[in-house]
């Protein structure tokens, strides 16, 4: 890679790892075989375009850190810059900025606390943001019913539908960027790039964000981070070739096309809440099952591990384990696309239809489209019929969902 490239990434790596309980920086914390920066530094330069890397250390690391990516920049031959963190998250972000050379023209700003954020969401928010020609961040819509609180007492209930979970990389056009920027240390703090962009003026959209860029803060993110590289470093492991004819032996082929069905029936309680493509819906009759019975999401898990030959949701999850009691569809959602992408396919687009009578799907629809391609980082489409009263979803019994999902080999 030269030294042209037009896209740079801001690593920000500065932070204390003070809730994490460890004495060293956040960034320099172990994680799997590396460290939080190198796992975050894996995904960046596994982008489409190799980016110009700015990674921002604490202060008082930063020749150690220069010396611990010194080999991952080289084999990358990709341009590096290690520069000092500042007092602030912003003035760490400037101090990345100021250094980067003026052909770069698209600026992603990343948080090394979310280092497992793929490197495609990278290359979606470089895509959004050159199509678009204004900031773009990822986001995930908020599933939790929110409320607003004064000591301790609930005030209102917010509408979830206008909110989103905003996470990082977060992409700028340079010159927006720089504008914001500029006389940083007078602005008001900010708690992410986006903020400060809006305050001064530029446009920010949101795209689906990915499940996977969850940022470590406290040690059970660290804990749960450590098992997610633990499985992955295994599922690598048990693909890859041992009779010595290759890498290329072992990896997936072409399209992969999978089906999945699933039923459930309605809970006799009345208190069950119903949980439906992922959102909760309020007011309607709830689903028996040891999870949270999201018939949509369970056969969008079906669909997607037999398109990649995993087997199906009994057989990978399991009614006997204990983690995915009462678990929503989002949990399998997320699993599941890790182990599909962990044996070397990429989820192309996925369709599923609910069969019966009640919700009525339409109104909330485009929400659990959001939602559900959020999750799995793909289009997926959402559809609902009857059966004119025939069977036991026309009886008003219980619900069923069928997916389709399409897989391509990376």
């Amino acid at each position: 890679m030269s030294a042209s490239s037009t896209v740079a990434v801001i690593l920000v790596a500065a932070g204390s790892g003070t809730r994490l309980g460890h004495p060293e920086p956040k960034a320099l914390v172990p994680l799997g075989s590396s460290s939080i920066l190198g796992v975050a530094l894996d995904a960046v330069l596994r982008m489409r375009e190799t980016p110009h890397v700015v990674v921002v250390a604490p202060e008082q690391r930063v020749d150690e850190v220069r010396d611990m990516i010194a080999g991952v920049a080289d084999a990358a031959s990709a341009p590096f810059d290690v520069v000092p963190g500042a007092a602030s998250r912003q003035e760490s972000v400037a101090a990345g900025l100021d250094v980067l050379p003026r052909h770069v023209d698209t600026v992603l700003v990343h948080d090394a606390a979310r280092p497992l954020a793929p490197a495609e969401l990278f290359d979606e928010v470089v895509a959004a943001v050159r199509a678009r020609g204004h900031g773009v961040v990822p986001g995930l819509p908020v599933v939790d019913t929110i409320k607003r609180v004064d000591s301790g007492r609930v005030v209102e209930t917010v509408d979830r539908s206008q909110l989103a979970a905003v996470q990082t990389p977060q992409g700028f056009p340079r010159d927006a960027l720089d504008e914001a920027y500029s006389g940083v240390a007078s602005l008001a703090e900010f708690t992410d790039d986006a903020a400060l962009a809006a305050a001064v003026g530029v446009t920010v959209d949101v795209v689906p964000g990915d499940a996977r860029a969850f940022k470590i803060t406290v040690p059970e993110d660290l804990r749960r981070a450590e098992r997610i590289v633990r499985t992955e470093g295994a599922a690598m492991a048990d693909a890859a070739p041992s009779n010595g004819t290759g890498a290329d032996a072992a990896r997936p082929a072409g399209l992969r096309i999978g089906t999945g069905v699933d039923v459930h029936a309605f809970d006799d309680d009345p208190a069950t809440p119903l949980w439906l493509a992922g959102l909760e819906w309020p007011g309607e009759r709830g689903l028996s099952g040891h999870s949270d019975g999201d018939v949509a999401a369970h056969a969008v898990c079906d669909a997607l591990l037999a398109a990649a030959g995993l087997g199906d949701v009994g057989a990978v999850f399991g009614t006997a384990d204990p983690r995915f009691a009462s678990a929503h569809g989002e949990v399998f959602l997320a699993e599941t696309r890790r182990l599909v992408e962990a044996s070397g396919f990429r989820i192309v687009n996925v369709t599923v239809q609910v069969l019966g009578n009640r919700p009525k799907l339409a109104p909330r629809r485009a929400e659990a489209q959001a939602l559900l391609s959020g999750v799995l980082g793909a289009p997926v489409s959402v559809a609902a019929t009857t059966t004119d009263g025939l069977g036991f979803t026309g009886r008003g019994e219980g619900l069923q969902a069928i997916a389709t999902a399409m897989l391509e080999a990376r």
